[in-house]
C-alpha cells in the first residue's frame, strides 16, 4: 500500500511503525474471509481491510478521529485471526492498538460511552474493586428489566448483569502472592501471572496450575505484579496500560533476581498476548525496554511449558470427550495452536476440533460488554458449533471465552490446566462434578486419543 506521510509525522516511533505496517498491505482481501464481523455484518468496513483503509485516511491526515471510523475500529474483536489468514505479514494488532490510542486521544466520546468504559477501566483491572463490583451486580440483578430501558446504556449494563457470576467466588491461594515449593527435588522455577479479573471470578485455574506444577518438581512464585494491562490497553488507554505494565514488569524482574526465572506463565492467553508483545510496547523507553523485553522472552502460555514437563501418567481412565476451544488470543495471538491438545491428548482425554475454530466466541475482552448485540451473535455460533460434536466437557485456556461460551450451553466448560491437574493427581474440577456422578454408574474404559 503507497503511504505519503510526512517527514515531521515519521519522527514519531508510533506512527514510522503503523506506516510501515500499511505498506506491508497489498489490498489482497483474504483477511474479509476469517474476519467475524465481516462474516457477520457483510460491510467492507468491518472487514481487517476496510479498517486498514479507514486508519490509513485517519493518521496519514493528522486529523481527528471522526464518529464512523471510531464505529468501525470499535467493532473490531483484535481477535487476530486476519494475521493467521495474511499472506503479507501485515502486523494488524499492531496498527489497531496503536488507532486505538489515537481514538482515545482525539475523539471525545459521547457521554454514556465515556460512563461505560470510565467504569470497565476503573473496575476490571483491580481485583478489589473488581470484587465489589460483583456485589453490586447481585444487588441489581433483580433490576435488570428496568436498567434494560436505560437509553444507549441499557444493552451493555444488561450484558455486564448476565456474564457477572451469581456469586463471587471465596479468596484462595490462588489468587495472593506467595511461593509455592516443589514437590520432592525441584527441576524448575516459574513466576505465575496472579491477573484481575480472573483472580476474582476464577481463582481456582491458578489453583490447579500450581498443584500441576509443583506435583512436577516446579517452584511456583506469585508476585505483586496485579494488572498486566491488556484489558485497557485494547480499549487505547495507553498511559493506564503502561503503568500496570511497568508494576508488572518490575515484580517479576525482582523475582527473576532472586532466583532465575525459567518461564513466566499465564493461564489466561489474553494476557498472555500482552505479555509476550512487552518488548514492542516499551520498545522506545530507555528505563524499560530491556526490561521488557526480558519478560517478553521469558513468557509462555501454561501449556507450553507443561509440554517440556514429563507429566506423571493419568490418574484413573477416562474417556471423556474434550471439545477444545482454541482462544483466538491463543491461536493468532500467539501462534500457540497443537500444544493444548497435545497436553491434553496424553493425558488420556479424547480431544476433538471445534468447526470453525479460527473464529472468535465474541469475548475479545470488554467486547461482550461494549458489542453485546454481536458478541451474541458470536457465542451463539461458537456454542451451535461445539454442541455439534456432542462432547462431555468443553476446555479452553482464556477466562474471557470460558465465560463467555458457558453462558451459552449447558455442557460443562474447564480450562486446560484444570483437565491436566485432574488427569495426573488433582481434584476433579467443579464443572465436572455432575458428569462424573452421571458416569459413576457405568463406567467405560479408556479409548486412544485421536
Amino acid at each position: 500500500m503507497q503511504t505519503n506521510f510526512t517527514a515531521a509525522q515519521l519522527a514519531d516511533p508510533q506512527m514510522a511503525a503503523s506506516e510501515k505496517i500499511l505498506r506491508t498491505c497489498v489490498h489482497c482481501g483474504f483477511c474479509t474471509a476469517t474476519c467475524p464481523t465481516y462474516l457477520l455484518l457483510g460491510d467492507e468496513l468491518d472487514s481487517p481491510r476496510g479498517r486498514i483503509y479507514q486508519i490509513k485516511d485517519m493518521l496519514e491526515g493528522g486529523k481527528p478521529a471522526s464518529a464512523e471510523v471510531v464505529k468501525h475500529v470499535d467493532r473490531c474483536l483484535s481477535c487476530l485471526s486476519c494475521m493467521t489468514t495474511c499472506p503479507s505479514g501485515v502486523h494488524y494488532m499492531h496498527l489497531v492498538d496503536h488507532a486505538r490510542a489515537y481514538i482515545e486521544h482525539t475523539y471525545r466520546r459521547p457521554l454514556h460511552d465515556r460512563l461505560i468504559r470510565g467504569l470497565l477501566a476503573l473496575t476490571l483491572p483491580y481485583p478489589h474493586r473488581f470484587r465489589l463490583a460483583m456485589l453490586a451486580a447481585m444487588v441489581a440483578r433483580p433490576l435488570k428489566p428496568a436498567l434494560a430501558l436505560v437509553p444507549r446504556l441499557g444493552s451493555r449494563l444488561v450484558a455486564m448483569l448476565d456474564l457477572a457470576p451469581r456469586k463471587p467466588p471465596n479468596r484462595s491461594f490462588g489468587d495472593r502472592p506467595g511461593t509455592f515449593p516443589a514437590e520432592g527435588e525441584r527441576r524448575g522455577r516459574v513466576a505465575l501471572l496472579r491477573g484481575c479479573a480472573q483472580a476474582v471470578l476464577a481463582p481456582g485455574y491458578n489453583e490447579a496450575a500450581i498443584r500441576l506444577l509443583t506435583r512436577h518438581g516446579v517452584e511456583v512464585v506469585q508476585a505483586h505484579e496485579g494488572c498486566c494491562g491488556a484489558l485497557v490497553h485494547h480499549m487505547g488507554r495507553e498511559t493506564q496500560s503502561k503503568a500496570l505494565a511497568r508494576r508488572a514488569i518490575d515484580a517479576w524482574l525482582a523475582e527473576h533476581e532472586r532466583g532465575e526465572l525459567d518461564a513466566i506463565l499465564v493461564t489466561a492467553s489474553g494476557c498472555g498476548t500482552t505479555v509476550k508483545d512487552y518488548g514492542f510496547m516499551f520498545r522506545d523507553e530507555p528505563a524499560y525496554a530491556q526490561k521488557a523485553a526480558t519478560v517478553s522472552r521469558l513468557a509462555k502460555d501454561v501449556t507450553e511449558y507443561v509440554l517440556s514437563l514429563d507429566l506423571a501418567p493419568p490418574a484413573e481412565e477416562s474417556d471423556l470427550v474434550v471439545a477444545y476451544h482454541s482462544a483466538c488470543s491463543l491461536q493468532h495471538g500467539q501462534q500457540v495452536r497443537t500444544e493444548p491438545k497435545t497436553a491434553l491428548k496424553r493425558a488420556g482425554f479424547l480431544v476433538r476440533d471445534v468447526p470453525e475454530g479460527h473464529i472468535c466466541c465474541g469475548s475479545a475482552g470488554t467486547y461482550n460488554l461494549l458489542q453485546p448485540e454481536i458478541a451474541g451473535r458470536l457465542r451463539e455460533r461458537k456454542v451451535a458449533n461445539i454442541e455439534r460434536l456432542e462432547p462431555d466437557v468443553i476446555a479452553a485456556g482464556n477466562i474471557g471465552c470460558i465465560t463467555q461460551i458457558g453462558h451459552g450451553t449447558s455442557i460443562p466448560i474447564v480450562h486446560t490446566v484444570e483437565l491436566l491437574d485432574w488427569a495426573t493427581g488433582g481434584p476433579l474440577p467443579p464443572a465436572l462434578e455432575g458428569v462424573a456422578a452421571a458416569r459413576a454408574s457405568s463406567p467405560a474404559p479408556l479409548q486412544a486419543a485421536e
